[in-house]
């Protein structure tokens, strides 16, 4: 599995265009075959950072859900905001 991690640096005035923004993605993402943990504003700490984790099951699928995140109608029309680091991590499990 991987976990993916998309961190977003906002301009702390425009909170609510970032909640409009995740909440289209949280249309989008599982609609295209990607598990969605969630879009997390900024709250305790920093006032300038969000992000948004969703899962996949294997790279393959990665790209597959990349694919129909492109074509998606929701996804396309969604305007991007600046990000800072997107990245994608491997879930290893601990016993």
């Amino acid at each position: 599995m991987l976990t993916c991690v998309i961190r977003y640096h906002i301009d702390p005035t425009k909170k609510d265009q970032f909640a409009r923004y995740a909440s289209n993605w949280g249309i989008a993402i599982p609609r295209c075959g990607a598990d969605l943990i969630g879009y997390y504003l900024p709250h305790e700490g920093s006032s300038t950072l969000a992000y948004g984790i969703y899962n996949v099951s294997s790279l393959t699928d990665y790209e597959a859900y990349r694919a129909r995140l492109a074509d998606d109608p929701l996804g396309a029309k969604t305007t991007p905001l600046r990000r800072r680091r997107s990245f994608c991590c491997a879930r290893i499990g601990l016993s």
